[in-house]
Formats: structure tokens, sequence, C-alpha cells
């Protein structure tokens, strides 16, 4: 069979052309016309790789999918495990609801096999098409429906943006998808976020959208786990305080309870799935004791972000915050500004001298909040003029 990839997005066709080059790729791909096409066909090589595994399982487009309900004591299993990504969910849910209200488009979240476990959004429950896909605990694989938005991000584990005819199954060629993967506190795939159109106009920015929406599930799903300390994360110059931040949480003692996808782009220890065990001090180049002062100064309106050092020698702007604590929101236009970057020795003197400054002068008192000796306490300030 012929092989398809995508052309240069500048050069890829719109509305009628789209579905025409659509059409060409399916009769080339799907039932090996390999009759002169002329122009490059836009078709994501995802989405080849998609419709060939369906054939290998015997499909053809012509047949009828399998829009199957699980059985009932699955659904209410799968119901039960999901209830935090659920509840996690269902404010963003709400939010594209109304976003998406006048566009026909209606929002779908799965479980990580697929399985429909909320919807939002305007769904015409007389239309059986809307129907068969919004019922909570229809199956929607790839093993049941082909190549959809759902399959491919739970497969690719990527955004995507499927139209009409890239869909494998002819019955399913009427919907219009935007899909992105959801990714839990582990680092592992939870579930997956879908906007879908039923014979709607073709809106490929919806997975933008999508991809935002589901930065959100995860912030929330990650925050809902215990944790006593939340460290929000950019580079130097990027305002905290918004859903693009990187947030890793830790409990009392340090270690890493979760961490969002942006955490683990910045921090190349969080890079792989969640390994338990990991510590903050393996994360970054100063003891985790100081983050946790820091956030007390900031609850106490006595401090605010700070820059860390990584073990690969760069810095990230950081703000801890304990446990309930809010953070202030990110101004609109403009960037923190940049500070100078400052030796580890001198910021951790910097924040034992405000913990002393803090006790009033008691070495003891603050020596204990740090979680440090009193010894190394006046070792790091050489200074005696303490209690």
């Amino acid at each position: 069979m012929a092989s398809l990839r995508s052309s240069s997005p500048a050069l890829a066709p719109t509305g009628q052309d789209r579905l025409a080059h659509i059409d060409h790729a399916r009769q080339s791909i799907l039932y090996g016309d390999r009759s002169p096409g002329g122009t490059p066909l836009p078709l994501e090589s995802w989405i080849e790789r998609s419709w060939r595994r369906c054939l290998g399982n015997g499909y053809r487009p012509e047949h009828e999918p399998l829009f199957d309900m699980v059985a009932a004591p699955a659904l209410r299993h799968t119901l039960e495990s999901n209830r935090a990504l659920v509840l996690a969910a269902r404010p963003v849910l709400d939010a594209l609801g109304r976003a998406i209200a006048n566009t026909r488009y209606f929002a779908i979240l799965t479980n990580q096999h697929g399985v429909v476990v909320d919807v939002n959004g305007p769904i015409d429950r007389r239309d059986r098409r809307a129907d068969l896909i919004t019922r909570i605990g229809t199956d929607l694989s790839e093993q049941r429906v082909g190549t959809t938005a759902i399959s491919a991000a739970l497969t690719e584990l990527q955004p995507v943006w499927l139209h009409r005819g890239e869909h494998f199954f002819n019955t399913t060629s009427v919907y219009s998808c935007a899909g992105a993967p959801l990714f839990g506190p582990d680092g592992r795939c939870v579930g997956m976020l879908d906007l879908t159109g039923i014979e709607a106009a073709e809106r490929p920015e919806l997975k933008h959208l999508v991809m935002q929406s589901a930065r959100s599930v995860e912030n929330a799903l990650m925050l809902s786990l215990a944790h006593q300390l939340v460290i929000r994360l950019n580079w130097p110059g990027r305002a905290l305080g918004d859903e693009a931040d990187g947030l890793v949480c830790v409990d009392a003692d340090g270690r890493v309870t979760g961490a969002n996808q942006t955490a683990r782009q910045l921090v190349p220890q969080l890079a792989t799935a969640f390994a338990p065990g990991l510590h903050c001090n393996d994360l970054f180049a100063l003891p985790y004791e100081l983050l946790f002062d820091a956030a007390r100064r900031h609850a106490a309106s006595l401090g605010g972000p700070m820059e860390i050092p990584l073990w690969t020698g760069l810095r990230l702007h950081a703000l801890p915050l304990l446990r309930g604590q809010s953070c202030p929101q990110a101004p609109l236009h403009r960037a923190l500004p940049v500070t100078t970057p400052r030796p580890l020795k001198e910021l951790e003197t910097e924040l034992i001298r405000q913990a002393v400054d803090d006790a009033r002068g008691n070495v003891m008192k603050a020596a204990r909040t740090l979680g440090i000796s009193r010894a190394t306490v006046y070792r790091k300030l050489g200074n005696k003029n303490t209690r």
C-alpha cells in the first residue's frame, strides 16, 4: 500500500479541497488505489498508523463500529476508580461547555482505556450519533470505534485534531474532534479530554483549547493529592501564578508526591514516570527545608518568588506555597524581572539570616524551624551575636 505523509501546513488544503484530499488518502491507503492523485496529501503519520492497525484487526471502512457499553460491574469499578479524575475535571468541563456553546461541539472525558466517564456541552440526545458516544460507560477505544481523536490521543500520547474522513469507519466520518491526553501526578496517562462536533465546521483551533483545558485538569488532579508544600516553577522572567506553571508537590519530609507535565519538562529528574522515594534534594541544589521556610515567609507576607538552582547549573523561578495557601494572580502583561543569579551559599545564608530575624535572634528556635543544627546556623552566619 502507498504511504502518505503530511505536507507543509502552509500548503495544506482547506474546505472542500481538504475533504477531497482526505478521500484520496482513504482510497489509497484503505483500498489500495494507487491511481495518480496529484499533490501530496495532508495526512498525519499517526492517522495512517491507526488506519493500518484497524486494517490489521480485520476491520473495513464500510463495517459498522461497535459503540458498546462496558458491563455493569466493570462500569461501577471504572467510575469508582476514576472518581478523582471526574471531580478534578468537572469545573473545567463546565467552563468548556460555556466556551463551545455556540459551535455544535461538546466535551467528552474518558479514562485511560477510552471509556466515557463524563460529558458536557450542547449534546443533542435526539441525534443518535451524539447519544451513542456520550453515554457514560461507552467504550470509545480504537478496538471498538477505530480511528478517533480519543483513540489517537491515548495511543500517541499527544494532542490531535481529526476531521471527518480521517476517522477510519465511514459511519464515524461525520465527526470532527480535538483530543489531548491527561497525565496523572505520577506521569502516567490517566485518560483524555475530547471536543467533538457532528457535521460541524472544521475548527482546528479547538486543539489548542483542549490542550489548555487538559493542563487545568492535570493541575487540579495533582493538587487534590495529600501534600504539605507545592512548588510553582517557571523560567526566570516568567510570571508565576497560572496554569502554565510547573507544579511539584512534596510531603512534610520533602518527598515528592507528584508533578505536572510542565515540571517534568523543567526538571530533568522528573522527566520519566514518577519513581517512589524521589526527594526534593534530588531535584534542587539547596536544602529542602529552605523551601518550607520560604513558604512560611510568604504566608506571613514577608517573602515572594525566589530563584532556586538545579543540579544542572540552571536556575528556575519558584514560589513555594504551603498546602491551602493561595497563589497571587500572575500579571497579565508584565513578566517578573529577571534577578541576577547568586551563589547557592549566599542564598542559603540569606534564608538562614531571615529565619533568625523571624525568631528575634533566637538561634535555637530558628534552627528548629529550618530543621538544621544550632551549630550549622552559627557556622553559616559566622555571627556569635545571637542567642
